[in-house]
């Protein structure tokens, strides 16, 4: 049997499904980097809180997005291997902090997706 979900949680599920299913690959990035720095905020909160099931789910989440990321990148060359290591780091920050809880090293890796979320959406999307 599935496990209860919050209104919230669900909403977020419908809302991701939504918009995964009808997005172009750029649009999946940015998807995917939504859900990579919310889940680093929210880890990043429910540490302050003490609450290691939500920090658990947080990271777990954020871990996916970051697979996602690096399992869509393809080709070559110097922009390829740019983000193929990005993407390897943050994966190792986020296994990192499930063990041994890095905050200043998630609030890092947080602050450089929200940097390149926002070039993205203005207008720096060729990268992608």
């Amino acid at each position: 049997m599935l496990a209860p979900q919050s209104p919230q949680e669900a909403y977020r599920r419908v809302d991701f499904d939504a918009r995964a299913a009808s997005g172009d690959p750029r649009d999946l990035v940015a998807i995917c980097f939504e859900q990579l720095t919310g889940s680093l905020a929210t880890a990043l909160r429910a540490q302050e809180l003490g609450d290691n099931a939500a920090k658990s789910k947080a990271l777990t989440r954020a871990l996916s997005a970051v697979l996602a990321l690096l399992m869509g990148v393809s080709g070559d060359g110097p922009v390829t291997d740019a983000l193929r290591h990005f993407y390897d780091a943050a994966r190792r920050t986020v296994l990192d902090s499930a063990i041994n809880f890095d905050a200043n090293a998630l609030d890092a890796l947080r602050q450089d997706c929200v940097e390149i979320a926002g070039a993205m959406r203005g207008g720096f999307k060729e990268i992608v």
